[in-house]
């Protein structure tokens, strides 16, 4: 094929590969516009990262704090400015479902009902080659009606007449992607996500009468929130699309963010559609920023965290006042519960949910979402209740609410609750469960009847950490040490290995990761970022230097 213009770039694939079709989404075009991105923005990527870092070691150490920051007031203060809003397809946004874009949940989230589907390549997906690839495959085939096909089992997939409006979630700006190299250096995993995305599907997206859209994970600052805007713009211009053609939802799931709702609303407004409240990504940032604080920042088990929590339910208030200040949609965090067989559970289980998500509507949110198709008309009829034939309530607005402070979004110990050897060995037994999963492809797994993603298995290592940490007493009143939790360990591990039997597993691997992420003097900032480095790109291999 010939050669893009620019910088020397290397697909790096695994075993087996490529895959005939990849060279659909690898064309020269693609490539070349992956070159000008990582041009244009690499160096800006970094110095966020390092900035990022730096932050993070200042406020472990108590050498700064989290507050809303005195040098972006005139921005908060001011009442003039608002953002884009909604765009074709993103008007009524009362149910979304989320998962990853494998080929069957393609089909089965575009069916779903759900208004918009968030096709998420961050925390639903194993960023192996093969799921990168074949993911943006997945989305070029929905555009062009190439989704029809019979599994071996003899089920039909295809899309139906009027499919959710799809919403991409890149991976956050923290992550790499080994398999493409620019000059030796790996690529942006953000940038490789939208870039490849955004050359194929921009334009089939905007003939359908919709347009390019994208969810943006893991922002820690409104200049983050910049970098992403200013990738917008020249990427727009590149492509010879309007300004303001691309929508985008910010998914405000670190605490930092929290602190900067208004300005990354600001820095994207041009482009900006709303802000999601996420849930356990949310408590995970909380849990690796301000854990190592003290006492008053422990979490108790995680099966005890709700939304009612007060620093939760200040999250919530905040977001949903920001984003109708400025005329943005608020969307709640996702209902994780997987239907089962069992009708007596399944029906108290739906109940939570029920009460979960009209407690969101009632809240203000403009809609919610889900992560399987049985949640879809429960949150509908939520939804429903609220809005009626309305499409959102951005008119709503609470002026006499007590503002919300940085205390309140940091008072930990308002969740109250206490750990126990139950909740301890559940955290150890959902991230190996999650990990050996994710090792080998799956980046969402259904685990004691909740849809799992990355975030889960997140919150539930960083606890570990934490209670070693901090040597807390459990509820029987013995200290959590770190040779408990390798106790417990060898003994989840003992479980799994006689569940799987003679099945292909991970076991090992995920162990490893368990112990270096969780069990270690120094918590380190994401469990996927080593089990992706040490086990998904260690054997690759050139496919093609252009």
């Amino acid at each position: 094929m010939p050669a893009p213009r620019g910088g020397r770039i290397e697909v790096i694939g695994e075993p087996g590969e490529p895959r005939e079709r990849f060279r659909e989404i690898l064309t020269p075009a693609a490539l070349e516009f992956l070159i000008a991105l990582d041009t244009a923005f690499a160096a800006r990527w970094a110095d966020l990262l390092a900035a990022r870092r730096e932050r993070r070691l200042l406020l472990a150490a108590g050498a700064a704090v989290l507050d809303f920051r005195p040098e972006t007031a005139a921005i908060r203060a001011d009442e003039s400015w608002q953002v884009a809003g909604a765009a074709p397809g993103l008007a009524d946004r009362r149910v979304e479902i989320t998962g990853p874009p494998e080929r069957t949940t393609t089909v089965d989230a575009l069916n779903s009902g759900a208004r918009v589907w968030v096709a998420d390549f961050a925390d639903a997906t194993a960023p192996t080659w093969f799921n990168v690839i074949s993911g943006q495959l997945n989305l070029l085939d929905a555009l062009d009606g190439r989704l029809d096909f019979t599994t071996a089992a003899g089920r039909r997939y295809r899309v139906g007449p009027d499919p959710a409006t799809i919403v991409v979630r890149p991976r956050g700006w923290h992550l790499r992607e080994h398999h493409l190299l620019i000059d030796g250096r790996p690529m942006s995993a953000s940038l490789v996500d939208f870039g490849l995305y955004f050359i194929h599907c921009a334009r089939r997206q905007l003939d359908r009468g919709s347009g390019p859209y994208f969810y943006l994970p893991k922002l820690e600052s409104h200049h983050e929130a910049r970098l992403w805007n200013d990738v917008f713009v020249f990427a727009q211009q590149r492509l010879g699309l309007a300004r303001g053609t691309i929508r985008a939802t910010v998914l405000i799931e670190t605490i930092p963010a929290a602190f900067e709702m208004e300005e990354i609303l600001y820095e994207l407004r041009e482009h900006c559609a709303g802000l999601t409240a996420g849930r356990w990504d949310h408590v995970f940032s909380l849990l690796k920023t301000v854990g190592a604080w003290g006492e008053g920042f422990v979490l108790p088990d995680r099966d005890q965290v709700t939304m009612t929590a007060p620093f939760l339910r200040a999250h919530t208030a905040l977001l949903v006042r920001t984003c109708h200040r400025r005329g943005a949609y608020a969307i709640g965090g996702t209902a994780a519960f997987v239907p089962g067989r069992d009708p007596e559970v399944d029906a108290r289980a739906l109940e939570r949910v029920r009460r979960d998500l009209r407690r969101e509507a009632d809240d203000g949110f403009d809609g919610s979402s889900v992560s399987h198709p049985g949640l879809v008309a429960v949150c509908t009829e939520a939804f429903d209740a609220r809005l009626g034939a309305v499409p959102h309530q951005r008119d709503r607005s609470r002026p006499d609410d007590a503002p919300v402070t940085a205390a309140d979004l940091l008072d930990v110990a308002s969740a109250g609750g206490t750990v126990t050897e139950v909740g301890l060995r559940g955290s150890i037994a959902m991230a190996l469960r999650y990990l050996d999963a994710w090792l080998r492809g799956t980046g969402a797994v259904a685990i004691g009847g909740v849809m799992t993603d990355a975030a889960t298995a997140e919150v539930s290592r960083c606890q570990v950490w934490q209670w070693i940490h901090h040597g807390t007493r459990l509820a029987d009143g013995r200290p959590v040490t770190r040779e408990l939790a390798e106790r417990l360990l060898a003994e989840e591990l003992t479980v799994l290995r006689a569940e799987r039997g003679g099945a292909p597993n991970r076991l090992d691997e995920a162990r490893e990761v368990f112990v270096e992420t969780a069990l270690g003097e120094t918590l380190p900032e994401f469990l996927t970022t080593v089990a992706y480095t040490d086990y998904l790109t260690k054997r690759p291999r050139a496919l093609a230097r252009i």
